[in-house]
């Protein structure tokens, strides 16, 4: 990849708390990024949480996605689930709709979808459900981008279908030599030394390649990278990844 042009989206997981609870600093993590995934009410998030940050992003020009997810509010989205075919697609054509109302209101507009969690994982491999998902952002809106991880199940299904499809990377997680991600049950799973974060998102932004979890290089071309909200200090992290890609040259932007 040249390194002459280069840009990329900044995106993270924003609105993941539940009434009184709260887990992810979205007035904070939105001074940084150019893409918020606002969970819809299924792993996490409530009317007033997505109304809130809908207006945030809103008013700071930060593209809303809607963050879908299986309905599993006690294990945050993160436990495996087999859900049928129309019910999953009926659902994730819901949450796209509770937060198109709140992305509206504030005089913007869901730009893009993105699975989470147990969801993001299983649509990886798993044809049926990754077409349930394709069935759902259509009933929702049939322009809607879908990101996700490049050659996923998803993406074949979402661009056989005429949706857009934009490739995602995480500098904060370790990869297999396939291009997927280690699964968050291993060791290692989650990288935590921010330094590392920096140089894994700038490598990937510049050259598209991350070092897998065996040394191996792996080819990742992206367009968004994912910054995850909910770990220990993630707007500092945020703040020294933007500050990383932009001091070795790369636009960092908005896809959508």
């Amino acid at each position: 990849m040249s390194t002459n042009r280069v840009s990329i989206d900044l995106n993270a997981d924003l609105g993941e708390g539940f009434g009184r609870w709260t887990l992810t600093d979205d007035e904070e993590l939105l001074s940084v990024v150019t893409s918020a995934n606002v969970a819809c009410g299924f792993h996490a998030g409530d009317a007033v949480t997505m109304r809130r940050v809908c207006e945030l992003a809103a008013a700071r020009g930060v593209r809303i996605g809607a963050q879908v997810s299986y309905r599993d509010l006690a294990g945050f989205g993160r436990r495996s689930m087999d859900v049928p075919a129309a019910e999953l697609a009926a659902e994730v054509a819901y949450q796209i709709g509770a937060l198109e109302v709140f992305a509206r209101a504030a005089g913007s507009r869901v730009a893009y979808v993105k699975p989470h969690g147990a969801l993001y994982n299983r649509v990886v491999r798993d044809g049926e459900q990754a077409a349930a998902v394709v069935e759902g952002v259509l009933l929702a809106d049939r322009t809607l981008p879908v990101l996700g991880l490049p050659g996923s199940r998803l993406h074949g299904a979402a661009a056989a279908a005429g949706l857009p499809v934009v490739a995602e990377a995480f500098g904060d997680r370790a990869y297999l030599a396939d291009g997927s991600l280690v699964p968050r049950g291993r060791a290692g799973a989650v990288v935590t030394d921010p330094a590392e974060v920096v140089e894994r998102s700038v490598a990937l932004a510049r050259f598209g390649t991350v070092t897998a979890h065996d040394g191996a290089s792996v080819a990742v071309r992206a367009r968004s990278l994912c910054l995850h909200g909910d770990t220990p200090g993630a707007v500092e992290l945020a703040r020294r990844v933007r500050e990383g890609l932009e001091s070795s040259g790369v636009r960092v932007e908005a896809f959508a």
